[in-house]
């Protein structure tokens, strides 16, 4: 054999061993990438409809462009509506993801986030469905905001979800409970959710699974509402790494040329040792 068919086949085997203790996901077949504009509208027309009686439903309009879509599921502010984050939810949707927004202002308990996949997995199996055979069961993420930020917690409790992003989360849900990585959100100028007093000692303890805190400068409690402002394209990177698999986005929080580690759009931003440690050999 060729010395230089050698080098190939070690450097092949060499690539595959380097796993980062924080990886992603299979990528989804044929997902279009968007370069790295994670905060700019995605390639995909979005349609919003209901999703039962429960749950408001924001997905690509013509289904397949990803092969299966990860999905999303969402939880509300305490007192809030699905309308008053539209038009995150739909960012999200445009960038390949299915959402299912719990319609409910109580989201806390994550038990109305988690219905959500349950109506996926029913639809997906259903052959009359526009979602058959269309939706990525294997990859879900939680995300929600202030309540629902803690009822996405609570959903990370479930063997389904593979990764949280709690926003200016409220207490609800068990940090011990959570097994995959967790991305938590703050506002630096949040007196609602403080985030020294609310955010950060939770980061602290999410020992267990890579975790990563970023506290958003002069970000207010209500800095979410509606496309979800400065916060928006770090969850859109988070989630398109870890659900879908996209490259581009695993600089932006992990590695030595991590992304947002120095960026002046965070007051604070720090990783955990899980999220931190050297490549696996």
């Amino acid at each position: 054999m060729k010395r230089r068919s050698v080098s190939l086949i070690l450097g092949s085997l060499l690539s595959l061993a380097l796993v980062p203790a924080a990886h992603a996901a299979e990528p989804s077949a044929g997902c279009p990438s968007v370069g790295k504009n994670w905060a700019a509208p995605g390639p995909f027309a979005v349609t919003a409809e209901a999703g039962g009686t429960e749950h408001t439903i924001y997905r690509p309009s013509e289904l397949g462009g990803c092969g299966r879509h990860p999905v999303l599921v969402w939880g509300n502010g305490t007192g809030a509506s699905v309308s008053v984050y539209e038009p995150m939810l739909r960012h999200f949707a445009s960038h390949g993801f299915i959402v299912a927004a719990a319609n409910t202002a109580w989201s806390g308990s994550g038990t109305e986030m988690r219905a959500g996949i349950d109506y996926l997995t029913q639809q997906n199996g259903s052959a009359g469905s526009v979602f058959h055979d269309k939706v990525d069961l294997e990859h879900v993420g939680a995300t929600g905001h202030s309540q629902g930020g803690g009822g996405a917690v609570a959903s990370g409790a479930d063997p389904r979800v593979d990764t949280v992003v709690p926003i200016e989360p409220g207490p609800q849900g068990s940090v011990e409970a959570l097994h995959g990585p967790v991305f938590w959100l703050a506002g630096q100028l949040d007196l609602v959710v403080l985030p020294n007093l609310l955010v950060y000692p939770r980061y602290q303890q999410s020992t267990q699974v890579p975790a990563v805190f970023g506290e958003l400068a002069g970000a207010s409690h209500f800095t979410p509402v509606g496309d979800g402002g400065g916060f928006r394209g770090p969850i859109t990177a988070w989630f398109r790494f870890h659900l879908m698999g996209d490259e581009l986005a695993r600089g932006e929080f992990f590695g030595d040329g991590c992304g947002n580690c120095d960026s002046p759009a965070w007051s604070r931003f720090e990783r955990n040792a899980k999220a931190t440690e050297p490549p696996r050999a």
